[in-house]
This record gives C-alpha cells, structure tokens and sequence, in this order.
C-alpha cells in the first residue's frame, strides 16, 4: 500500500541529535553529542527504595489511570520545593505535571498561537522548541546571545519593529540558566529588562530551565519566575537532570487559565502523565532525598566540566568556547571558514562526535559552531574525544 501523509508531516524533520546517538554505540566512538545524563547520577538504589514503598502503599493508585493535571500529593511537594529551591511562590492548582518538560513545549505553541503566527526565542535554542515550532507551524523572530544571555537591549528593538509592522508575538521563549546549547547564564539586571519588556508590549514569557539545580561555580540568580509580579511568566521544570531522564516527569508553572487550556490539550495528548513515575517523584522529594542527591550529581557534572574545560585550554587552537558556570553543555565557535556540518564526516571517521550548531537555529544559523556535552562522557574519554576533536579541525582547515 502507498501511504499519502498529512501537509503537518512535511514541517517536522528528525532531530539532529536522536540521529547522533545511534554513533555512540560504534565502538570506540565518543560523542559529545547527546544530553544525557550521566548514569552515575541516578539514585538507584534510593529509587529502588521508593519503589518497595511504593509497591507496598500505593500500588493500587500508582498503577492506575491518574488525574490529568497530575497527583495532588506530588503538586503539594512541588510547592515546598519551588519555594525553597527558587523562592517561587504557587499553589498546587498553578502547577500541571507533564510527561517530561517536552510536552509543555510541544504544548504551549498550540495554546498560545496559531500557524503562521510570531514568538521571539534566542538564537541559538533548544531544538525541542524548534520542533514544536515547526510542528505547529508558527514562525519566529530570534534575538541573539552573548555570555551575559538574550542581548535584551535586541529583544526591544526585535519587539518595536514587529509592533510598528502590526505583529504581536505570542510569547518569548529563553533557558535564562546554563542556556542550550550554549550554557550561558542570563544576568539579573537583563533578567529585569526582560520582564519590564514584557508587560510593556504584553508578551508572555515561557521561562525554560532544566538545568537550574545544577550550579558548579558562580552565584544564583533568582529565575524570571520568582521576579513575576504580573502573572507574565510559564515556568518549565524537569526531574530528567535531578533523578532519572527516562522516568519522563516533568512539571510546568502558569496560570490558572493557561493550565485550563493545557487540561483540555493533555486530555487529547495522553490522558495523563505516568502515575508510578508521579509517585517516584513524590517519594524523591518527600523523603528528603532530591537533597541530598544534586550535591552529588554536581560534583560529578563540575569535575567533568572542569575537565573538558582543561583540555580545550591545552588541546584547542583557532576557536572560542563559553565557560558556564552549570548546566550540561559548552558551545564552541570555530573560525568562520569551517563549517561544522560538513567537517561532521570527518569528525565520525576519527572516532569523535558533536551536535552542529547549524541546529539550534529557526532563521540564518551560525556554521561554524558546535555543541558538546561534558557530562556523560568518562573522564578520560573527555580528555581523548577533545584531542580527536583538536585533529579533525586541524585537519579540515588544511584541506580548505
């Protein structure tokens, strides 16, 4: 049978990303190009534990049907924890739970605005954003990035010539900490411009952050969330980076007439988020043990990033790369005659993989640019995968 798919499937295309990670499995690959955690961060034998509780208090609920907007019992822990990790201050019927934090990605674009409709993002951005965007064919104006985060001083001049052309975007979305791809961190005082912006032009903000719990340096800055006077900001979490990816929970912060419209979309989606992984998490926090469990992951994640850090300074010639303070990434900008697409052939035959720049971008990508994951590679696999790296550049610019 030939099958004829629909026009929506013409504006998706598979991530980057998902198609490096079958080359992890080649031997003697390294790939710097995946997310992932590291395994050594995963609480397993406190996970274990909970799962025993679970198994012997809750089975009936834990494996049942759950409620749309996620298990009252883990909202009520999420409101103590947001308060005390961010000092956001919500209540449980503001939060919705989500089947990782790439639902409320996808989600939020269908809420928000329709096709052909315009949103503000950094340039560069999460892909998982990109995606959604591109599935709910909704164009976007970028604003670019230094390692001060959004350049806000752009975002204005991008909103007053989008208002003197008669268009209203539907909503800015940023990872203002330890930013992907490129693991800058937003400033304070940019942070206040941001939200001023907003509500003088009345552009909500979805407000991105994974990675927030993962500071290895520096000192915190409190999230746009927790400056939001005007009900002007969605907030993203994720238990992906603080207790195990593939449980695929994660929580988003708004409105009560935006998680309304939310209900009616999830309803649609998948009925429900996990129960088992809801009750995982509300044991995680309960007990105390999300505590005690990020100091751990970030004295693994700071030493892997020192290290790559270490070796770029050694190994590296001819490039730039950020320096963040948490997070799980550094971006790398080559000299402008090396496109990091084409040279990604030439990285796979030596052994060593990376995520091109090329696809964090909606509009006028930056070639010459790359992102590499510090946090899942072994030690001594960061130290060789940057001497590969150092070679297969060293290599392309002499065939230029």
């Amino acid at each position: 049978m030939k099958f004829e798919f629909s026009d929506n499937m013409k504006n998706l295309k598979s991530s980057e990303i998902r198609e490096l990670l079958k080359y992890a499995h080649v031997p003697g690959m390294i790939s710097f190009g995946g997310g992932l955690p590291n395994p050594e961060s995963f609480p397993t034998q406190e996970l274990k534990s909970i799962l025993d509780d679970i198994m012997e208090n809750y089975a009936s609920s834990a494996l049942q049907y759950g409620e749309t907007e996620g298990l009252s019992e883990l909202k009520e822990q999420l409101v103590e924890y947001l308060k005390r990790d961010e000092n956001i201050n919500v209540k449980p019927e503001n939060i919705m739970l989500t089947t990782g934090s790439q639902q409320a990605l996808y989600a939020l674009p269908m809420i928000f605005a329709n096709p052909g409709d315009y949103v503000i993002t950094e340039a560069p951005t999460y892909v998982g954003m990109l995606s959604s965007l591109n599935a709910s064919q909704v164009k976007s104006v970028s604003v670019g990035l230094d390692d001060q985060g959004m350049i806000v001083s752009d975002l204005e001049v991008r909103l007053k010539d989008l208002k003197s052309r008669g268009i209203k975007p539907r909503f800015i979305y940023t990872i203002p900490t330890f930013q992907n791809p490129a693991g800058y961190t937003m400033t304070l005082d940019r942070r206040k411009y941001l939200l001023e912006l907003a509500e003088q032009y009345n552009v909500p903000i979805i407000e991105d952050n994974p990675y927030g719990d993962l500071r290895y340096s520096g000192q915190k800055i409190p999230t746009l969330k927790s400056l939001d006077k005007n009900d002007m900001v969605s907030y993203l979490g994720t238990f992906s980076k603080i207790m195990a990816p593939g449980l695929r929970t994660g929580f988003t912060v708004s409105q009560t007439e935006v998680l309304q419209e939310f209900d009616k979309l999830k309803q649609a989606m998948d009925l429900a988020t996990n129960s088992l992984s809801q009750y995982i998490a509300y044991e995680y926090i309960r007990k105390g043990i999300i505590y005690r469990q990020i100091p751990k992951t970030i004295d693994l994640y700071r030493r892997k990033r020192d290290i790559m850090l270490e070796a770029l300074d050694d190994e590296m010639e001819d490039a730039t790369w950020s320096r963040p303070d948490g997070g799980m990434f550094l971006w790398v900008k080559l000299s402008k005659d090396i496109d990091a697409l084409k040279m990604l052939k030439r990285a796979i035959n030596n052994k060593i993989a990376y995520v091109t720049g090329s696809a964090f971008y909606h509009n006028e990508p930056e070639l010459n640019t790359m992102r590499l994951n510090f946090t899942y590679s072994s030690d001594e696999d960061i130290k060789e995968g940057v001497k590969r790296l150092a070679k297969t550049i060293k290599e392309e610019k002499q065939s230029l």
